[in-house]
């Protein structure tokens, strides 16, 4: 949550989803923005179509500096000329102000270029990132569980600045670097012929040498941007997992794996450090011989006049511009293949289609009613049923005012459940439905507003109290926010802090105890005021004292509402109007606490394991012991 604006004073613009996941704002048709064409430069082209005007005016900006930048060095053979023939000073005097003139133009249409280029590549770089990013929160949670963060980071950041760079620099380069080599050829070869083929002679090595450059540099640019993806996706988890790297005392041993990957990203940087000493010495050299070349034999036909030194002097000096371009269009490959690189990472990144397609017509829920069901319900994570599924065959029905529990030992699928009632996966069979409507049907707006998820791991945004329990509001009152608070019992605690509920939670809210992040997940859930409630273990992690005072708000919250409580622990169950019993994915007994406690199945066997574990007074004897 950036800023420090009011959360409910409607100053942000874009929802955010009760559950904790930021919404995701205005989204453009999917035709406009899921597929890019399979060429990388009909994909490149496609990510600048916004740019059109400004890349067309920096192209003209770049053919004007070049054909200006062509005029000195002819104008300075023929002021040459006019010394060594002694013309008239005025002759001269003219040349000059034709040679100012020209460095004039190239001076102001360089700055419009340099301008009008910089201005595509920032606007590339801005654009590119938002629609990145859009485009990874709009990916499953699979996704997200596959790819760590750290390399999702390195594909926003070092990927699009390498992007960045191919755009602003190689626009340039391989426009004005082809016009330039384009025009000197010709200046050239109208000089003098001769001398022409001469320098002409020595191109086909230089090509030949950036050919071999070429195909190796491929190679290691790859490996480049591979191994910085993995030093900062190893970077950015290590330092998310600090207070648990301290407390075991591995400090050392994650030094000596950061200094392993990053020999790793030094080695592959200097294989292209190697390649460009390699490479670049060689153009330099091949540049000098030419111009010895032409320098012998040019000076042998000035002496039996068969050129001017004028013409020689204009001749070696578009010579020494004649081997840059071509350094410089091999340049633009080493920018190209690190630019590459990165886009091919960001195109595989927005070619990944979400599962999760919005429907293209919506249905429209004119008034929820809370009534939510899974019907033959199978999902598996592997997404092709090669792998055991982790839901098989569910059937489960939620009703307006009935609270439904789900318990089973670790791994039953219990929270896959909830993922699926709530839509941020879904089933390879059968449906979900709210109110008789297929989840599938409804956009995720609107299903957001109805069904609420808060789950086992709390996570507050940088910003204050009040901001994040209006995230799923941020139009809320301040008076509707403490409401909140107040039901689920977490106001005075607020109250009680420095700033009230203008308090900075810190990063990921680490100024705040777990039990009071979770209680501002509950209060975040409340204000949405949902007609579907679903509760992952929100009360797991608080103290007895503070699990009886959530216990009696969750009461208050989900009257009058369809509540799916998914429990590790089995203190909050008992007054469910059904406990369901999940094992290996299936539902293998159904019924009241009582009548499952008469039936002595799987929840009998779980309450004895549970209530056996427990110390005379009720309360958790030990951490974990009450988690099932």
């Amino acid at each position: 949550m950036s800023g420090r604006a009011k959360a409910w004073d409607g100053s942000h613009g874009r929802g955010n989803g009760a559950d904790g996941s930021r919404g995701r704002g205005p989204q453009a048709p999917p035709g406009e923005r899921q597929q890019l064409p399979d060429s990388r430069l009909r994909a490149l082209c496609a990510l600048l179509a916004a740019q059109r005007a400004r890349a067309a005016a920096a192209a003209l900006a770049i053919v004007v500096t070049t054909a200006a930048g062509l005029a000195p060095p002819y104008l300075a053979g023929r002021v040459v000329d006019a010394i060594a023939t002694r013309r008239p000073p005025s002759e001269a005097l003219l040349l000059a102000a034709a040679f100012l003139a020209a460095g004039l133009v190239v001076l102001i249409a360089n700055r419009a270029q340099t301008l009008l280029v910089g201005a595509v590549g920032q606007a590339l770089l801005r654009d590119l990132r938002v629609r990145a990013f859009d485009h990874l929160l709009g990916l499953p949670l699979a996704y997200h569980q596959r790819v760590p963060s750290g390399v999702s980071m390195s594909r926003l950041t070092n990927d699009v600045q390498a992007l960045d760079q191919l755009v602003s620099d190689g626009f340039t380069t391989l426009l004005g670097s082809s016009l330039t080599l384009a025009g000197l050829a010709v200046v050239l070869v109208l000089l003098d012929p001769e001398l022409a083929l001469v320098a002409f002679a020595f191109a086909p090595p230089m090509l030949l040498f950036g050919f071999w450059y070429r195909a190796t540099a491929q190679r290691a640019f790859r490996a480049t941007r591979r191994r910085v993806a993995e030093l900062t996706a190893y970077l950015q988890e290590t330092l998310a997992a600090v207070r648990v790297i301290r407390a075991f005392a591995q400090e050392q041993r994650h030094i000596a794996d950061a200094h392993r990957l990053g020999e790793r990203n030094f080695d592959a940087n200097m294989r292209t450090v190697q390649l460009n000493a390699a490479y670049f010495p060689v153009v330099e050299l091949v540049s000098g011989l030419a111009t010895v070349a032409v320098l012998v034999i040019g000076g042998r036909r000035v002496l039996g006049g068969e050129t001017s030194l004028g013409t020689l002097a204009s001749f070696v000096f578009y010579l020494q511009s004649f081997f840059d371009p071509i350094q410089q269009l091999s340049q633009l490959h080493t920018t190209y293949q690190a630019g590459a690189a990165g886009l091919d990472r960001i195109l595989d990144l927005l070619r990944t289609r979400p599962t999760l397609v919005e429907p293209s017509n919506p249905r429209r829920l004119r008034r929820a009613l809370g009534e939510l069901r899974l019907d033959d319900v199978t999902f598996s994570y592997s997404g092709n049923g090669d792998s055991r599924p982790a839901v098989c065959g569910v059937d489960l029905a939620l009703a307006p005012g009935r609270t439904v529990a789900l318990v089973g030992p670790t791994g039953a699928g219990k929270s896959t459940v909830a993922r699926l009632a709530c839509r941020l996966f879904d089933p390879d069979r059968g449906r979900v439905t709210l109110d008789g409507i297929d989840l599938r049907e409804l956009a995720q707006r609107e299903l957001r507003r109805h069904v609420v998820l808060v789950p086992q791991e709390q996570f507050l945004f940088p910003g204050t109290v009040g901001e994040n329990i209006a995230l799923g509001r941020p139009d809320a009152t301040r008076r509707e926010v403490e409401r909140a608070a107040r039901l689920v019992g977490v106001h005075e605690a607020i109250a009680a802090l420095p700033d009230g509920y203008d308090t900075d939670v810190g990063e990921a809210g680490q100024r705040l105890s777990s039990g009071e992040r979770q209680l501002v997940a509950l209060a975040r859930a409340a204000l949405v005021e949902p007609v579907v409630l679903i509760l992952d273990e929100a009360s797991s992690g608080l103290d007895a004292v503070t699990e009886r005072r959530v216990q009696s708000a969750l009461r208050a919250l989900a009257a009058g509402r369809a509540t799916l409580v998914i429990a590790h622990r089995l203190s909050g169950v008992t007054e469910a109007d059904e406990i369901a019993v999940l094992d290996r994915g299936r539902i293998v007994e159904r019924g009241s606490h009582e009548q499952l406690l008469r039936a002595g199945g799987h929840y009998a066997e779980l309450w004895g394991a549970w209530s056996g574990s427990q110390p005379s007074d009720g309360t958790p004897a030990r951490p974990g012991a009450a988690t099932l």
